[in-house]
């Protein structure tokens, strides 16, 4: 045991260690939401086999916190509906894991995020403490303003009264068939 564990004060070094990685962890730029699940929970295997607890809900404020600012509304959510005491992390890794999926799909699919975005910020900004609050409807507004920015170009690009819309996008006939030819 004295080989393999070594004295008090090398255990004490090693816990110190540990303590230090898990307390400057921070989520890093690039890094898919399964590294960072890898990572975090490497360091707290290493700090609970030196004996050292931490509870659900310190571990799910302590990810939620490393998080880039990106994942800041998400996690505002997530503290907001879910009982943290009783978050185990697997599940919350889980849930992250599945929005960072949803958030990549939005990306590829176009930049219409607009709507989903604004549904989030109103159904958080219902939940969300005073505190918080500010920030959700400043998001909203950010949304609305971003909105009625696009419309106004669009407005100014589609609106020409002396545009002809029957003629608007000329047809090309010499377009061939891959099958047929």
């Amino acid at each position: 045991m004295k080989i393999c564990e070594g004295n008090d004060e090398t255990k004490e070094n090693k816990l110190t260690v540990a303590q230090q990685k898990y307390e400057f962890i921070k989520m890093r730029e690039g890094e898919t939401m399964a590294e960072f699940d890898e990572r975090f929970s490497a360091v707290v295997i290493e700090v609970t086999s030196l004996r050292k607890e931490y509870n659900n809900r310190d571990l799910a404020l302590k990810v939620m916190r490393t998080l880039p600012r990106e994942w800041y509304v998400k996690t505002m959510a997530m503290r907001e509906s879910k009982d943290l005491k009783k978050l185990e992390l697997h599940d919350l890794f889980a849930n992250l894991k599945a929005y960072e999926f949803e958030l990549e799909t939005r990306s590829e699919a176009g930049p219409s995020t607009s709507q989903p975005t604004k549904a989030l910020a109103a159904t958080t900004s219902e939940q969300c403490s005073p505190s918080t609050r500010k920030s959700v409807e400043q998001l909203s507004n950010d949304v609305i303003s971003l909105f009625v920015k696009k419309f106004g170009r669009f407005m100014r690009k589609s609106y020409n009264p002396s545009f002809n819309y029957n003629n608007s996008e000329k047809i090309s006939t010499d377009l061939n068939c891959y099958n047929c030819g």
